[in-house]
């Protein structure tokens, strides 16, 4: 596969509600998608999701989901020496890598984050060529190549190493085992599906996360639009990436498994519409600007506990 011909997953269309999750989910996706396996399949984790008191769950594909599902093995790689022989040793192995970067040096990011802002995100190298200076990568919601003096910077070459800048997170994954066309993928994804909604939040987290933002939107009308992004990111963006998420993989569960449950992805679905329209009010408020954000919220509130009762009563208390 090359970046000129690979083609994201349909979970990255532009018609949905939110095209990106956050950079781990989305580079995952694709990942998942360039090997012949299906991530929708691999979302039961969407429905243990919660608010975690001043954000929402910073979701991710779990390691012992993806072994479960399709043998794939993940754990964190120790960093002992520089980043670039690790990622080299591991292609060649025939292993992929998760590597935290700085998007300054993501040519992808331009107009975002490339020769603009350090941003901390993470890719999955495919090739590396040393000799071209050229690193081939999946992030977001593509494939992509650097090269140059930006290889250089994402692997800290240009320079001597500051003893004062911490190793990146790396995690080796391995695909000796992996399963594909596998007629046990369905039972083993409602297992999942009874073990996280088993971790469902214990009461309704839209109703808390209401809470929050009603207490903290003085504190927002005055920290500038800079800050309304890195709070909209955690609070609208990952509730709503997260929900809309689940609401595909009620969708896969109704397909493969049994149907009934279309009332569970339509809720689920409605809660991921409300928070775009959040956002936008949350902007407003960052300006400065009244907004009323009980009647939404209830909104989100009311769907969130219609889809959590019918997946409640198809697959478990």
């Amino acid at each position: 596969m090359t970046v000129e011909s690979f083609r994201p997953h349909p979970l990255h269309a532009a018609d949905r509600t939110w095209t990106e999750t956050n950079c781990y989910v989305d580079v995952w996706i694709e990942v998942l998608h360039a090997l012949g396996l299906d991530p929708v399949a691999a979302s039961a984790f969407t429905l243990s999701c919660d608010f975690e008191g001043d954000q929402w769950t910073f979701f991710k594909f779990p390691p012992e989901d993806l072994r479960a599902l399709f043998e794939i093995e993940v754990a964190e790689l120790n960093v002992w020496r520089p980043v670039v022989d690790h990622v080299e040793e591991q292609l060649g192995l025939g292993r992929l890598c998760t590597v935290e970067v700085d998007a300054w040096f993501l040519a992808d990011t331009r107009g975002v984050s490339y020769r603009d802002q350090h941003v901390k995100t993470t890719i999955v190298p495919t090739r590396l060529d040393r000799s071209a200076r050229r690193l081939d990568y999946f992030h977001n919601a593509g494939l992509f190549a650097l090269e140059h003096d930006d290889f250089d910077g994402i692997f800290r070459l240009d320079g001597p190493s500051d003893p004062l800048v911490l190793p990146p997170y790396v995690e080796t994954i391995r695909l000796d085992r992996i399963v594909r066309d596998d007629p046990g993928l369905v039972a083993r994804v409602v297992a999942l599906t009874r073990e996280h909604l088993g971790r469902r939040p214990v009461d309704n987290p839209i109703v808390r996360m209401a809470t929050r933002l009603e207490a903290d939107l003085p504190w927002l009308a005055d920290q500038g639009m800079e800050a309304f992004h890195r709070y909209a990111f955690g609070q609208c963006r990952q509730c709503g990436a997260s929900t809309e998420l689940a609401g595909t993989f009620v969708d896969w569960l109704n397909a493969h498994d049994r149907p009934g449950i279309e009332a569970a992805a339509t809720g689920f679905r409605a809660v991921a519409e409300g928070a775009k329209g959040l956002q936008f009010a949350l902007a407003r408020a960052a300006m400065g600007r009244p907004v009323d954000l009980d009647g939404p919220l209830d909104t989100m509130a009311s769907a969130w506990d219609g889809a959590m009762g019918v997946l409640a009563d198809r697959y478990g208390p």
